[in-house]
């Protein structure tokens, strides 16, 4: 069944391209794929340590969000004994599919809905989904599947975006201050402003809320790449007063004092 309404919507737009596509540099397509995993780790360092591949070796690992397969591939090299993953688009079940060909790995990866996952009850050891779930429309939905997916015992990495952070107070100064709408909420404005439409992000006490059928959650958050303005951020921005900020903003002094103003909500819970 194809999506209808704002999930479509979302469908569309990451099916122009995936997440990273932009450091995709190089004369060949491999080129292009070891880049993009490059940019993705130097630019997000905080990744690798959330994420524990390692961990995995000998696990059934499901992947939600598979995006250009860079970390799919991470968890390929760590032995899991299966490796599962979804996306909303056929362009990142590509991109994916091509890159573990490329390192002689295989796994099971197909186009689906978070919302509604085609797997059983009690069906894996790890749920792993980095930047994604904030995307769909209904994300306490998708937290749900997480929770029904995973067996007793077993363990999710969620990465969600934070509400209150370096990005969204940049979004509100230009799209709410700036044009004259003081009272506009940040949850408009990630909704029309940030990636693709409907972007959501949510409070810790909402992200808890959504994960509270857990037995344990912990909830940690880091400055990202769009907090600090690094890398291609803001490509949906493209203006003088984007690149004027980015010789202005002082990363130095955000890390020090702000630094649980971050746009990453690393989220760690167990069923």
């Amino acid at each position: 069944m194809q999506p209808d309404g704002l999930k479509a919507q979302v469908q569309e737009f990451w099916n122009r391209s995936s997440c990273g596509e932009v450091y995709a540099k190089g004369d060949t397509f491999l080129q292009q794929l070891e880049r993009q995993a490059q940019a993705r780790y130097e630019l997000e360092p905080d990744l690798k340590t959330f994420a524990k591949f390692p961990e995995c070796r000998d696990k059934d690992v499901l992947e939600i969000g598979v995006g250009m397969g860079a970390d799919r591939l991470e968890w390929a090299k760590s032995g899991p004994r299966s490796l599962t993953g979804i996306d909303l688009t056929d362009r990142a079940v590509e991109f994916t599919s091509v890159r573990l060909a490329f390192y002689g790995f295989a796994s099971e990866v197909q186009v689906g809905d978070a919302e509604a996952l085609p797997f059983a009850d009690n069906s894996f050891d790890l749920v792993f989904s980095y930047g994604v779930l904030h995307h769909t429309p209904d994300t306490a939905q998708a937290i749900r599947e997480v929770h029904r997916v995973l067996r007793p015992g077993g363990t999710c990495r969620v990465m969600i975006y934070h509400k209150h952070c370096m990005v969204g107070y940049m979004l509100w100064a230009r799209y709410g201050l700036l044009a004259l709408r003081p009272f506009r909420s940040l949850d408009d404005i990630y909704a029309h402003h940030l990636e693709s439409p409907g972007t959501k992000a949510f409070s810790v006490q909402e992200a808890r809320w959504m994960f509270s059928g857990f037995s344990s959650v912990a909830v940690d958050i880091k400055l990202g790449l769009g907090d600090l303005l690094q890398g291609a951020v803001g490509q949906r921005h493209r203006e003088g007063l984007l690149t004027l900020a980015k010789r202005l903003w002082p990363p130095g002094f955000i890390k020090k004092f702000l630094r649980n103003h971050g746009m990453a909500m690393m989220i760690e819970a167990v069923k």
